[in-house]
């Protein structure tokens, strides 16, 4: 990564072991601290940011009311569920 006239500065405080941690994989790595960052910030957020959007969508359907119902449900499980071959028993759940 190349520093711009665009890139902005950001201080943030780290615990001393995260600090740690990066400045070894930085060295490891023949990187900057900079780099690192970046990189595990770009990662984190890239993975994240899409999570929440869905979960935040996810939320506002089951508030309207738009999800499915119970029959909905059992319908598709009993789609996927596996067979028993003929003569299988039941796991037992009991506890020893």
């Amino acid at each position: 990564m190349t520093t711009t006239l665009k890139d902005s500065q950001v201080s943030v405080r780290l615990p001393t072991e995260l600090k740690d941690q990066m400045e070894i994989y930085a060295q490891l790595t023949g990187r900057t601290k900079s780099y690192v960052a970046i990189e595990a910030l770009t990662e984190y957020l890239t993975g994240r940011t899409p999570q929440i959007e869905d979960l935040k969508e996810a939320v506002a359907a089951a508030d309207r009311g738009d999800f499915a119902s119970d029959a909905e449900v059992a319908a598709v499980f009993s789609r996927y569920a596996a067979k028993k071959p003929p003569g299988a028993k039941r796991a037992s759940t009991k506890r020893q």
